[in-house]
């Protein structure tokens, strides 16, 4: 099963869609010109049934087999939603909208997903049914758990799920997959240390909130250094520090810290919010401040069910001729959400040697979306056989 001819043929005008996505990227749940442009693609490739509005901008294609003996239905999943980053490629087709583009290549997965829609409408070789998701708002936003309130795995009897995300660094169009977790929780922190402000000639007459940032974003790491298993995958990070006073000769009444935790492991997970709390008013105390902590769960930890993962990699190797252990990422994926309801895995397909995700240099590499495509039809194909 290597990549398919079809594919090839198809890819100028996948490469058009693509490059279209990319000029015209969207924010959050505000895809509406992107899933405009998804529901008229799939009406034209002959879907069963399409639906717009699912969690609030979601689209949703119904594709049945040839065969329907099986009674299986597979979903496939790729998000729509760009990044607020100003883009610095240089490109034709660069985004039209300032201050935003499309610096993950979720327009790549909904072009190659496109891709193996129209590819799947045409030939319908299988025996079942495959459900085409394509969600706003990865990017922060939730948009699975959104479309899944609003009804998705129900809705569409929704058995199994798998997703793809291209891999800067990974070679053009080879494949990496790991069971089990995979990508990280991602919970946020907002901390307030309050103290009692005054002259800066006069530091004896105030209770310093510097002093107490300056040794609470150390005391922090301790979490990582003293308190998890040294094999464990934790981070803790503070990304920014804030005070009420912006003068050079005046100490703050109060100052603001933010910051981000990344864990792998649902027990960890309780273990920093509850070390995190304990140490910011501990720290606060110990200066003969306050402290004000508010640790909010984001996306949980992303982990691939073990068999749908061994499929998956199998496929992979059929179409690329190997497919590699991915790594831990640190980073997080709210296709997670997906995965706690169904059976499911998420792959990792090779974008080359171009820039980082997240890079305001960074482009999909549309030679990838033949491999793309592949893995996806093959999955429906092999996972839905026709007897």
């Amino acid at each position: 099963m290597p990549i398919k001819n079809r594919f090839a043929e198809l890819l100028p005008e996948i490469t058009a869609w693509r490059r279209d996505l990319h000029a015209h990227p969207e924010l959050m749940f505000d895809t509406h010109r992107t899933a405009a442009f998804v529901a008229d693609r799939l009406k034209e490739f002959g879907c069963d049934e399409v639906v717009t509005g699912v969690g609030r901008t979601g689209v949703v294609g119904r594709i049945r087999g040839r065969g329907d003996q099986s009674g299986r239905v597979i979903g496939l999943r790729a998000d729509m939603d760009a990044l607020p980053i100003l883009e610095a490629t240089g490109l034709d087709y660069a985004s039209t909208t300032p201050g935003t583009m499309h610096a993950c290549g979720h327009d790549g997965h909904t072009a190659m997903l496109l891709g193996a829609a129209k590819y799947l409408a045409e030939t319908r070789n299988f025996d079942g049914t495959v459900i085409v998701i394509f969600q706003p708002a990865e990017e922060g936003g939730g948009g699975a758990k959104v479309m899944i309130d609003d009804g998705l795995l129900d809705r569409f009897d929704i058995q199994e799920v798998y997703g793809m995300h291209n891999w800067p660094g990974l070679p053009d169009g080879r494949f990496a997959i790991r069971p089990g977790a995979f990508f990280a929780a991602t919970d946020t922190l907002r901390i307030t240390l309050t103290g009692r402000g005054g002259h800066a000639a006069k530091p004896h007459e105030t209770v310093d909130p510097i002093v107490m940032a300056s040794h609470l974003v150390l005391a922090l790491q301790t979490i990582v250094s003293r308190n998890a298993d040294p094999v464990a995958q934790v981070v803790v990070s503070v990304t920014s520090i804030e005070s009420d006073s912006k003068a050079f000769n005046v100490i703050p009444q109060s100052v603001q810290l933010r910051g981000t935790v990344r864990t792998l492991d649902p027990v960890l997970r309780d273990l920093a919010e509850a070390r995190i709390t304990a140490i910011c008013h501990a720290t606060a105390e110990m200066f003969g401040g306050s402290a004000s902590v508010t640790y909010t769960r984001g996306y949980p930890v992303m982990v691939n069910s073990e068999s749908e993962t061994d499929f998956a990699a199998e496929v992979a190797r059929g179409v690329a001729g190997e497919c590699g252990l991915a790594p831990l990422v640190m980073g997080g994926e709210d296709f997670a959400y997906l995965l706690q309801e169904r059976p499911g895995a998420y792959i990792l397909v090779g974008n080359g040697d171009s820039a980082a995700i997240h890079h305001p240099e960074y482009n999909f590499n549309d030679e990838i979306i033949p491999a793309g495509c592949s893995w996806w039809a093959e999955i429906v194909e092999h996972r839905l056989p026709i007897a």
